[in-house]
């Protein structure tokens, strides 16, 4: 998707071009993460020493807060325009050498340096956006998120206007043309999903934006919700005419405080504008856009309990068919895309469907946003084209893996998705290549593990979390889920039997054919993917009641090297239960009986020679 790849380029071309005249603009990240990092003191300090040091007094200098930058690891970043220089992990105490250096060097401590020391001035020569192609976050980090000015300089509702020249049909068969599937994890085809609702005759008629992002890791909803909130509304507006929806809801989680803020805010501003209401730029057309706050029930994000949930029930998922395009919310005919899908939909629209194809695989075209977090060096958020290799996200821009550490398996798609092995990072991601290997896409978490992760304790981990977020409609997920998890607590205490891996496998079968909704439906692929790709790990636990990553408690002993131990007796006055006995200036022992492996005796050693085995 070549022409759609330069979208950011020529934005960043175009406010060069508006800057031509001396103007300077200092864009600081003020996402989530960098304002929990001084984002937001970094941006009032810039204000302040502009205005104190009398900087460029013969020209505008603005400073905008922004949203998600993306390369978290290395936040708060500031970006001067038109000059093109990025800056890194600033603090309020660098604003004045960033002011004093306007118009003349860069401030270099402040520069992007890689591992070979290698410095970078643009941003967009920096290898963890050099191989991003920005479609869905083509906004982010370039504009004010509460300013509507800001959104379409950048050729904001610009598709909508051609949206409200063409029929009904006229878009449908843009978005089918385009291939588009769904975000938010099943990537269904999302042409076609608009095409059943609107064939339907039944009205009213609803629009649904799923931003209930409740997966461990996960916050590319968040960063698109914080960061340019007008392009997910102008993509439910698009959709709305489509289908002939006159409203529709932004179902988001509650903890997202900034999220809710700047869609609320986006929204009041597209109503003052005319954009929104009851007539859309003067069309005669109406919508009215509201937010329904989520209580943070991870089945929330199934579209049939969401919509539930939007009546004011208990979010539980409902039997399908009928499906929600027939009987959705209020039993209406109801089009429930996630946050992604509707910030790709603009571009669609003003490039065409073409040049949305030109980019990622036929099957799975455009691009995906992926949360990047765990053992990796750089955490963040990205958006690559689809069929990129997960070694290309992990390596190339995420930096690969800390303290020389080995990789051991990412986990994609959630509690919902699977762990990948090193034997497949050469596998494309796409919507089926993943699920061919035991995972999915899911909505778009990428959590990383190393040589230090055990796999049964992160099977666990995420079975947990699908036990304690189940709704308890249907026996497979309430029931099921927890004998499975009984077992792996069982096998990682030391206590299995290696009949337990069969118990689990069956089990695993039968909760994904019967459980209700999706959330049942592959709560079991973390123990399946685990099982299928590290079954050795299984056996070490089992059989030689050993944890090869010496992660799990019950399976772990605390050893004191004889060959280096200098009798200090140090570990022995700290020990709580006396497990440590030997002579002054031998060695000691620790009596593996009486042990209880709390780590005290590890922490105390003064020429660390205690360590878990």
């Amino acid at each position: 998707m070549k022409n759609l790849n330069n979208t950011e380029e020529a934005n960043t071309s175009k406010m060069k071009s508006e800057n031509s005249d001396g103007n300077r603009t200092i864009l600081v990240c003020c996402g989530t993460g960098c304002i929990a990092n001084g984002g937001l003191e970094v941006a009032k300090s810039l204000r302040r020493e502009i205005e104190e040091s009398g900087a460029n007094a013969t020209v505008e200098t603005i400073v905008k807060e922004t949203g998600c930058n993306g390369f978290c690891e290395k936040g708060p970043i500031v970006k001067i325009m038109p000059d093109d220089i990025s800056y890194y992990r600033v603090k309020k105490e660098d604003v004045h050498d960033i002011v004093a250096s306007f118009g003349g060097e860069p401030v270099e401590r402040l520069l992007y340096k890689d591992k070979e020391g290698k410095t970078y001035i643009s941003q967009r020569d920096i290898p963890f956006y050099k191989s991003q192609h920005k479609v869905a976050l083509r906004n982010i980090g370039e504009i004010n998120p509460g300013e509507i000015a800001d959104y379409r300089k950048r050729g904001g509702y610009e598709a909508l206007k051609m949206a409200l020249n063409m029929t009904p049909d006229e878009i449908i068969k843009i978005v089918e043309a385009s291939g588009l599937r769904g975000r938010g994890g099943a990537g269904f085809f999302t042409g076609r999903k608009w095409r059943g609702s609107a064939i339907v005759n039944d009205y009213p008629k609803y629009v649904v934006c799923n931003g209930d992002e409740g997966d461990p890791g996960a916050f590319m909803d968040r960063s698109i919700l914080e960061g340019d909130p007008h392009t997910v509304i102008e993509g439910m507006a698009i959709c709305a005419l489509a289908v002939g929806s006159n409203e529709g809801f932004l179902y988001i989680r509650d903890e997202y405080r900034l999220a809710l803020k700047y869609v609320q805010r986006a929204i009041n501003v597209a109503e003052e504008a005319g954009i929104l209401g009851d007539s859309i730029m003067g069309s005669g057309k109406s919508l009215k856009l509201s937010i329904v706050r989520g209580g943070g029930a991870f089945v929330c994000g199934e579209s049939t309990a969401l919509m539930t949930s939007i009546e004011g029930n208990r979010g539980e998922p409902r039997a399908r068919p009928p499906f929600s395009v027939e009987k959705g919310v209020f039993a209406k005919p109801t089009v429930m895309n996630n946050v992604e899908t509707f910030a790709n939909i603009p571009l669609i629209i003003t490039e065409g469907a073409d040049k949305f194809r030109e980019i990622g695989l036929e099957k799975s075209p455009g691009t995906k946003v992926f949360a990047v977090g765990g053992k990796i060096n750089y955490t963040g958020l990205v958006e690559v084209p689809l069929g990129t290799t997960i070694r290309e996200v992990i390596y190339n821009i995420g930096g690969g893996i800390p303290n020389g550490k080995k990789f051991k398996a990412v986990q994609t798609g959630g509690p919902s998705g699977g762990c990948i092995p090193e034997v497949h990072l050469d596998t494309p991601i796409d919507f089926d290549s993943l699920v061919e290997i035991g995972s999915m896409m899911g909505s778009g978490g990428f959590i990383v593990m190393d040589e230090d992760n055990c796999m049964v304790d992160i099977a666990k981990f995420f079975l947990g979390f699908t036990v304690n977020e189940s709704c308890g409609k249907c026996p497979p997920c309430r029931v099921g889920t927890k004998r499975m998890l009984e077992l792996l607590t069982k096998i990682s205490e030391g206590k299995g039997e290696p009949e337990d891996i069969e118990k689990l496998k069956k089990m695993a079968e039968s909760i994904k054919a019967t459980s209700l909704c999706g959330l049942g439906q592959s709560a079991p692929n973390p123990v399946l993917s685990t099982l299928t790709h590290f079954r050795d790990e299984y056996e070490a636990h089992i059989i030689e009641k050993r944890c090869p990553a010496g992660v799990c408690k019950s399976l772990k002993r605390v050893v004191i090297d004889p060959g280096k131990c200098i009798g200090c007796g140090a570990c022995a006055r700290i020990c709580p239960v006396n497990a440590i006995k030997g002579e002054k200036k031998s060695a000691h022992v620790i009596d593996a009986n009486v042990c209880v492996k709390c780590g005290a005796c590890i922490e105390k050693c003064p020429i660390k020679v205690i360590s878990f085995k």
